[in-house]
C-alpha cells in the first residue's frame, strides 16, 4: 500500500510566527498561523486538515460498506467538524463530529444506521483516532 507524504514549515514563535504546508501531489497546501487556528483568523490549520481527512475517509468507506450490502449509494456527503480545545497539559483534539446525508435507493433506516455506525469504526482515518478523539455520528438517508 502507498505511504502518503506532506510537509509544513514554521517561521517565527508561536503567537507571531506564521506556516505553510503541501501534500506531495500538490492538490492540497496553504498557511497557517496562530490565530487561524485558535483566534478565527484567515487560513488554515491542523483540526480543518484532519476533519477533512476524516469527511473524505468515511465517505468513501461508507460508499464501499453500502456497496458491499447490495444497496449502492447514489450520492455520501459527509460533514467533519474537530475540536480542539485546553485540556491538562495544554490543548488537545476532543472531537470529531460526523454529519453524513446518503442518498441509498433500496435501504431502510435501520440497515443504514447499521451499516453507518460499523463504518463509523473501521474507516482507516477513525481506527486512527481511535481511544484519543471521541467520533460523534449523526447519519440520515436523503
Amino acid at each position: 500500500m502507498p505511504t502518503r507524504n506532506a510537509s509544513a514549515v514554521w517561521e517565527g514563535g508561536l503567537k507571531g510566527g506564521k506556516g505553510s504546508f503541501k501534500a506531495e501531489s500538490g492538490s492540497i497546501g496553504g498557511a497557517y498561523s496562530f490565530g487561524s487556528r485558535f483566534e478565527g483568523a484567515v487560513g488554515s490549520n491542523p483540526e480543518e486538515l484532519l476533519a477533512a481527512a476524516e469527511a473524505a475517509c468515511f465517505s468513501m468507506a461508507l460508499s464501499g460498506s453500502l456497496e458491499k450490502n447490495g444497496t449502492p449509494p447514489t450520492k455520501v456527503e459527509t460533514k467533519a467538524a474537530c475540536t480542539v480545545e485546553a485540556v491538562p497539559g495544554g490543548f488537545g483534539i476532543t472531537t470529531m463530529k460526523l454529519d453524513v446525508t446518503a442518498t441509498v435507493p433500496g435501504i431502510d433506516d435501520a440497515k443504514f444506521q447499521e451499516i453507518a455506525s460499523a463504518t463509523k469504526a473501521g474507516c482507516p482515518v477513525s481506527k486512527a483516532l481511535a481511544n484519543n478523539v471521541k467520533i460523534e455520528l449523526t447519519a440520515r438517508l436523503g
